[in-house]
C-alpha cells in the first residue's frame, strides 16, 4: 500500500465539476484532495465533470496526493467513473456504498489503483472486517449510513457503527480508519471536537468538505500540551530501562506504546490557508 494512503489523515472533498476550486482546494493545505463525481455533482453534470478531469488535475500540485470518488458500483454512472479513473494519475479510487470484498477487488482491478472503502450501509458495517481486508483502507460515510438506519446523525448514534470500523481495521490489519465529516463549516469548536472524538475510539482521519475545515480538524486530531507532557515523562522515565512509575501509575510495555502513540500525533506542518476555494 502506498504511504501517502496509509499516513492519509485529513483529505478534502471538492466537487468534480468545479475545476476552478481544485488548485485552491490543494493550496489549502490538506493531506489530499478528493475529487468527487458523487454526490457533489448533479446528474446532468457528470459527464461532463468526468470529461473535463484529465485537463484539469495537472492544475493540482504533483506533491499533493489526488484520490477519485466515483458513483458506487450498480449505478448508471459507475461504469464510465472507473473508465475515466483507469486514465487519470490517481493515488486512490474512494468507493461509496462499499459492501464487498469482491466489488473492492473488482474496482481495484478496473481502475490499477488502491482502494479506500466509504463504509456507509447496514450491510457495509456487517461486512467491514471482509472489505477492510480487501482495500487500502476504510473510512465511515457517517450521513448515508444514519440515512440508512433512519437514525439520528449524532454521537451516540453512532458510536457503535464508529467502534466497530476501529475494529474492522485493526483486525484486518490495516491502518485506522477514517472518520466520517462534519457538516458545519465555519463552525471550528465543533469541527475540532469530533476530530478529537474521532482520535479518542481510534480513527486517524477525517473527511473534510472545506477548506476552513482543515486548521480545527487538525487542531483536533493533535495532542493536547498536557498529553505531551505526559507521553515525553513517560518515554523518558522508561528510557531507564528500570520499572518505574509516572503520575503514580506503573509504566510497562502498554503505557510506553502510548505515550509513543501520542508523540507520533504531534504536528509536523502548518495550514497555509482556510479560504474557500
Amino acid at each position: 500500500m502506498p504511504r501517502e494512503i496509509a499516513s492519509l489523515t485529513l483529505p478534502l472533498f471538492v466537487p468534480g465539476d468545479r475545476a476552478d476550486r481544485f488548485a485552491k482546494a490543494a493550496a489549502a493545505g490538506p493531506d489530499a484532495v478528493i475529487i468527487d463525481l458523487e454526490d457533489a455533482v448533479a446528474p446532468d453534470a457528470k459527464q461532463t465533470a468526468r470529461e473535463m478531469l484529465a485537463e484539469s488535475l495537472p492544475f493540482i500540485p504533483a506533491d499533493m496526493p489526488v484520490l477519485l470518488r466515483v458513483n458506487a458500483t450498480g449505478t448508471q454512472w459507475h461504469e464510465a467513473d472507473m473508465a475515466a479513473a483507469a486514465r487519470l494519475q490517481l493515488a486512490a479510487v474512494l468507493l461509496p456504498k462499499a459492501e464487498s470484498a469482491d466489488e473492492l477487488h473488482r474496482v481495484a482491478d478496473r481502475c490499477g489503483y488502491p482502494v479506500i472503502a466509504l463504509i456507509e450501509t447496514a450491510v457495509g458495517l456487517h461486512r467491514a472486517v471482509e472489505s477492510a481486508g480487501a482495500c487500502a483502507r476504510i473510512a465511515f460515510g457517517s450521513i448515508d449510513f444514519a440515512a440508512d438506519l433512519s437514525m439520528a446523525h449524532t454521537r451516540q448514534s453512532l458510536l457503535a457503527a464508529r467502534s466497530a470500523l476501529v475494529l474492522a481495521a485493526r483486525l484486518a490489519g490495516q491502518p485506522a480508519p477514517i472518520d466520517g465529516v462534519t457538516t458545519a463549516i465555519h463552525d471550528a469548536g465543533l469541527i475540532a471536537d469530533d476530530s478529537a472524538h474521532a482520535v479518542e475510539l481510534g480513527f486517524a482521519g477525517k473527511l473534510l468538505i472545506h477548506p476552513a475545515q482543515i486548521a480545527p480538524a487538525r487542531r483536533g486530531f493533535a495532542p493536547s500540551p498536557a498529553e505531551i507532557d505526559w507521553a515525553a515523562r513517560v518515554l523518558a522515565a522508561a528510557a531507564g530501562g528500570a520499572a518505574t512509575r509516572v503520575d503514580g501509575a506503573m509504566v510497562d510495555a502498554p503505557v510506553i506504546r502510548r505515550a509513543e502513540q501520542i508523540m507520533a500525533r504531534r504536528p509536523t506542518r502548518v495550514e497555509r490557508s482556510d479560504a474557500c476555494p
